[in-house]
């Protein structure tokens, strides 16, 4: 982990950690510490303060990338997993999830800082 680098990142694993951390919080009142360091998209080590989910704040090229890919793999998945028997979501609730995850995907897609220019 560099301390020089200016860039903020995503976590590699799109903050599943974090949103698993909150679902035991809420479900069983436990709640372990957040790591202080985490790998990012790009491979480094960084800082978990020096991340983030919002697309218009990351600033790692890499991580964007990373995300970008992540993401319309999460649209494909939640699609293969719609279509699945014994699904309950209907195809309006699987082609409305898919669509979010590809519209953050675009997001990533764009340059830091594109959303903060319209």
């Amino acid at each position: 982990m560099s301390n020089l680098d200016p860039h903020i990142h995503v976590v590699a694993t799109l903050g599943a950690s974090a949103a698993t951390r909150n679902l035991l919080a809420s479900t069983f009142g436990l709640a372990a510490d957040l790591p202080t360091s985490v790998t990012t998209g790009c491979g480094v080590r960084a800082g978990y303060a020096m991340t983030s989910s919002y697309p218009e704040r990351v600033t790692c090229l890499a991580c964007r990338e990373h995300a970008h890919r992540e993401h319309l793999r999460l649209a494909d998945e939640v699609e293969r997993l719609g279509r699945m028997p014994g699904t309950s979501l209907d195809s309006d609730q699987v082609a409305r999830a898919a669509d979010q995850y590809r519209a953050i995907a675009r997001q990533f897609a764009g340059r830091p800082g594109d959303a903060d220019r319209r």
